[in-house]
């Protein structure tokens, strides 16, 4: 790597030029600390995988001066990677207190409980770690204990914001930390790393108090059962979705395992300890319909999340009717629209009224918008501004926020990206390649591994399968075998078949004799040449499983 070990680094390995999947490394001194450790989930480019892991090898080269994982807050996108990946790392984990009672919960379900050191951390108290000395400065955001993180070093301070917004009136937890911020900006701050996920949005983002009073108003509207789907940490969206039930003498279900496990932590650290009892799934079908309103996950479509399975008619307790009422309280993540429009449109053929945020106000964001960047600018006043946390036109208009704030410098990363920072500039000076991992049977794979490159041929351009008997010499004892699966419909397959049994048998009598003695090079031979013609014939390139079978004699 092109820096020496005095040097003050930072090494983006996930969320610079993407949404989701946030990891940061940062080094001073020979040590090491990572920020974030998250995921992101997968589309239809994607086929059979579930979630994106980021990819870590370098951190693992690194881990025996990594000095700890640092959470910022506790939605997927910030920690969900840690139960398939601490195992390469092993190192402790520091968050604040509802960060790890919601982690806690997330590694027993992966068995994990006790094999990793967690460490609750406390606002504006300096822990060090190794050359670091890092700082918790409280935000606001749409779940629990969100923390800004205050990175001193001998070069000077970074800020590393998180995911954060100015909200007067929050719901649930405290504002964020406008005084020491501002204070932070006093002491100086070479750096300022931040969320850039609203920076093309003008204005401030609303008040959850907005989307309290907006899922009040649907609720007080609708005639029949509502159903609302959220995201499942959106600790601030439960608890006023239940207000609003609240306001208009509704019961409220709650269905979907991560709903309930968020729950449970929040109401072990101190939050929503005010809450009514919850109809079970088992009682919502004997509640009258106008007096019920049902809490679920798959705000995203995800095939195997409760709205879902609703929507089809699969869940085992949970059925909407003609009239009932499904809001989406939540945003739709780059990627998804395809899976979302598919469940919206299984609840239209039923005559389901759909509420989004483009009918009412029931979801505001936990981002800030560019109002609010500027405040933060405006108090932090950074020599350096590095926007991450969003894909290229993100932090291409942070940058150029920042640029009209009169910050200094601003360097946009990609992932992999090492950036030296001075207590005045910063430079990229190296870069590491990173790919994208998923967790397949246990075990960590690669996207672009053999395995996942033929399970995408498949998907896209179907499989044949090609068998030949031959003898000792490579003589063929009897016609080419094949089949096809996706390839082409069932009026062009016999003629396809036939035409590709030709063509082996073709190309196997004008082989010669070192070809086929030699399996792997009929092989190589066969699949290149039926790939050659299905693309000729269908302009596609199929996967060709090929059988070479010899009888002894």
């Amino acid at each position: 790597m092109n820096f020496s070990k005095d040097e003050l680094i930072f090494v983006p390995l996930g969320g610079a030029g993407e949404i989701g999947m946030n990891v940061n490394l940062y080094h001073y001194k020979s040590d090491w600390l990572m920020i974030d450790l998250g995921i992101s989930f997968s589309d239809e480019t994607t086929p059979g995988v579930d979630i994106i892991l980021p990819d870590i090898r370098f951190a693992e080269e690194q881990k025996v001066n990594l000095r700890g994982i640092i959470l910022t807050h506790a939605h997927e996108d910030h920690f969900g990677a840690i139960p398939y990946l601490w195992d390469k790392l092993q190192v402790p984990i520091y968050g604040t207190a509802f960060t790890l009672a919601l982690l806690r919960r997330k590694l027993a379900e992966a068995k994990l409980p006790e094999k990793i050191p967690l460490h609750e951390i406390k606002y504006n108290v300096d822990y060090n770690f190794g050359a670091f000395t890092v700082e918790f400065v409280a935000l606001s955001h749409s779940i629990p204990d969100p923390a800004a993180l205050i990175i001193k070093t001998d070069i000077g301070q970074i800020l590393h914001t998180g995911d954060w917004k100015l909200d007067e009136t929050p719901m649930l937890g405290g504002k964020t930390d406008v005084a020491r911020l501002k204070q932070i900006g006093d002491e100086g701050v070479i750096a300022l790393i931040g969320d850039s996920t609203n920076a093309m949005v003008a204005g401030r983002t609303p008040s959850e108090a907005v989307a309290r009073e907006g899922l009040t108003d649907v609720i007080a509207n609708a005639q029949q059962t509502v159903a609302i789907t959220c995201f499942a940490s959106n600790v601030a969206r439960i608890d006023s979705i239940v207000a609003a039930a609240k306001a208009n003498n509704r019961h409220v279900c709650v269905v979907g395992r991560a709903l309930h496990r968020a729950i449970s932590a929040a109401r072990d650290t101190g939050y929503l300890t005010d809450l009514p009892d919850f109809v079970s799934e088992a009682d919502a079908g004997l509640m009258p319909r106008e007096n019920l309103v049902i809490i679920c996950t798959g705000s995203q479509g995800e095939g195997r999340a409760a709205l879902a399975k609703i929507a089809n008619g699969m869940h085992e307790n949970i059925k909407l009717n003609s009239g009932d009422t499904v809001i989406y309280s939540s945003r739709q993540i780059p990627g998804n629209e395809n899976a979302i429009a598919k469940v919206q449109n299984q609840l239209l053929r039923q005559k389901i009224n759909i509420v989004t945020d483009e009918d009412a106000p029931v979801h505001v964001s936990g981002h800030p918008a560019r109002d609010e960047l500027i405040d933060l600018y405006n108090l932090v006043r950074p020599k350096i501004a590095i926007p991450v946390h969003g894909t290229a036109r993100h932090l291409e208009a942070h940058a150029k926020l920042a640029v009209s704030c009169q910050v200094f410098q601003t360097l946009i990363p990609e992932n992999g990206d090492v950036i030296k920072f001075s207590s005045s500039n910063a430079n990229k000076v190296d870069s590491i390649q990173v790919s994208q991992f998923t967790h397949e049977s246990g075990n960590v794979v690669d996207l672009q591994s053999d395995m996942l490159r033929s399970r995408r041929q498949m998907l896209w351009n179907g499989s044949v399968s090609v068998s030949i008997l031959l003898d000792q010499m490579g003589g063929l004892m009897q016609a080419p075998t094949v089949s096809q699966d996706g390839v082409c419909i069932i009026e062009e397959e016999s003629d396809y078949l036939a035409d590709i049994s030709m063509l082996v048998d073709t190309q196997m009598e004008k082989a010669n004799t070192k070809i086929l003695i030699d399996d792997s090079a009929i092989e190589t031979m066969i699949i290149g040449k039926v790939k050659s013609a299905t693309k000729s014939r269908f302009r596609i390139r199929p996967k060709v499983h090929m059988h070479v079978i010899r009888i002894a004699g």
